[in-house]
């Protein structure tokens, strides 16, 4: 009987270990990034990053962005792709194209264009990156349009439309999606 109990207390501690336990913060900020619960990352399969069948004609390193399905795939190839949980921009400010990644930053600053500002005066004239900024833990900027994708400091709205157009991702989402796209790579969004 001690045997069990030890047993099932080293699996206990194995369980916990690999939940709380997370790598070095490659950035400063990354410490203090807020995202899924922990009931949410292990019950919330609609916002879980999976590899999925994605069978497409368009090359490795291609971003498709799913505007209706709230959903961004990354084309690993071999009929395969990478899926994240977004938030997409409301219904007057939805679009589709082709794009290009033109940038990648680290807690990047965010300046609110002109007209963002008048809809919502409350919001700064510019604010630092960090913690509390809404542009989140990573941005990848999208040619010279105004448009990013980016983390967001509300992972409660993933799933939703409700951006001015950006798309939004839960901060260790965008970090992993940072990491793996190529300045110069195809983004569509449909």
């Amino acid at each position: 009987m001690s045997i069990r109990f030890l047993a099932g207390g080293a699996c206990a501690l194995a369980l916990l270990a690999s939940v709380c336990l997370t790598p070095a913060a490659a950035h400063p900020y990354d410490q203090y990034i807020r995202g899924r619960s922990f009931f949410g990352a292990l019950f919330g399969p609609s916002i879980a990053r999976m590899v999925v069948s994605y069978p497409t004609n368009q090359k490795a390193g291609t971003i498709v962005i799913s505007s209706a399905q709230r959903r961004l795939y990354l084309v690993l190839g071999n009929g395969q792709a990478l899926s994240y949980a977004i938030a997409v921009g409301a219904a007057r400010y939805a679009w589709s194209g082709i794009s290009q990644v033109t940038d990648k930053r680290e807690w990047p600053d965010w300046t609110p264009p002109e007209e963002m500002r008048q809809r919502r005066p409350d919001l700064p004239r510019h604010m630092a990156g960090g913690p509390d900024n809404p542009m989140g833990a990573r941005a990848i900027y999208l040619g010279a349009s105004l448009y990013r994708i980016h983390g967001s400091n509300e992972p409660d709205k993933i799933g939703q439309a409700v951006s001015s157009g950006c798309i939004r991702l839960t901060n260790q989402d965008v970090i992993d999606l940072y990491n793996r796209v190529q300045i110069g790579a195809t983004v569509i969004v449909q």
